[in-house]
């Protein structure tokens, strides 16, 4: 393409009249009135400070420029007291209240607190109600083991029907007596041997053994600390100091002990094999508990022994009376 073709890209010698639609070229020191004479040094261009945008929305209006010939005009106050006020600092403004929590509030409620108000009211209701039952009901387990006085002289009936059957308590508390006593129950037996021959054993301390089983350990059974102890006290109870029973519990408790003693023996291997257990005989050995050092109550430490007379082994009094 030649270099002085009329198209829009071509190239133009200086001096040539310009096409139309070409913006006017500025008049500047550079342009014909200030066109550098030949030999002249050219002046360093000066860059051109641009001012910043003014940082306002299209719709402000500009204020009006201050006029540089008016008198200037003293706003500060004259009275003392208004330039103090003007010159202390402004007080905080109260915080903004903190936004919404997007997801509601960020603590709900729980427990009782998030029900509504009549299921909080039958809640303090049964709350009530359960705190009454269990302190009367501690009441009168206390005025039942609780020594004779006023209130159960009247009112004696009512504990006690409140009490038995289920809250039954066979022991008293601050007992103006208490028990001071050491119980042990024994046993011996006749036995025929396999020969026909027959033997005495000598006595077993069942008590002593059962002492043995519960000391030491964390979770002793039911029947180590209370099915002997029970079956004797059950017997004394039931029988007069000629070992005579009273009543119709006596025969019952008669042979609640004599079963017990004939397991126990079956247990401790008291036969051999072959052996038959004919009978046997209870006795217990009462000892009196030593007063602590510094009390001055005198008490005889010999043992008394109850003996009862011999009773026969039926076969339904243990498992197996042979072997």
């Amino acid at each position: 393409m030649d270099a002085y073709d009329g198209g829009s890209n071509a190239r133009r010698q200086p001096g040539a009249p310009s096409e139309p639609g070409d913006a006017p070229q500025p008049e500047g020191p550079e342009g014909p009135e200030g066109a550098l004479t030949p030999g002249e040094p050219a002046a360093p261009s000066q860059p051109r400070e641009e001012s910043p945008a003014p940082d306002r929305e299209p719709d402000d209006v500009p204020s009006a420029a201050p006029d540089p010939y008016a008198e200037p005009t003293d706003t500060r106050p004259s009275d003392p007291a208004a330039i103090r006020r003007a010159a202390a600092p402004a007080p905080a403004e109260t915080a903004a209240a903190p936004a919404p929590h997007p997801h509601g509030d960020p603590h709900p409620p729980t427990g009782v607190a998030a029900l509504s108000l009549r299921y909080q009211i039958g809640v303090a209701l049964a709350l009530a109600v359960v705190a009454v039952a269990v302190c009367v009901h501690i009441g009168m387990v206390f005025l039942h083991v609780a020594p004779q006085n006023t209130v159960t002289k009247q009112h004696g009936r009512a504990v006690d029907d409140w009490v038995y059957p289920e809250f039954e308590q066979n022991w008293k508390l601050f007992a103006p007596n208490p028990l001071q006593q050491d119980i042990a129950v024994q046993v011996r037996a006749r036995i025929r041997s396999a020969d026909g021959g027959s033997r005495t054993t000598g006595w077993y301390d069942l008590s002593a053994e059962d002492g043995r089983a519960v000391d030491g350990n964390l979770l002793p059974s039911h029947t180590q600390q209370n099915e002997l102890r029970r079956s004797w006290d059950l017997f004394v109870a039931t029988h007069d100091a000629d070992n005579r029973p009273v009543g119709l519990r006596g025969t019952l408790s008669e042979t609640y002990l004599r079963r017990i003693v004939a397991l126990r023996l079956e247990r401790d291997d008291a036969t051999a094999r072959g052996d038959v257990l004919v009978s046997v005989q209870v006795r217990s050995r009462t000892t009196n508990v030593p007063p602590p050092k510094w009390s001055e109550e005198k008490v005889s430490v010999q043992p008394v022994y109850r003996e009862l007379p011999w009773w026969a082994v039926t076969a339904g009094d243990t498992e197996g009376s042979a072997r």
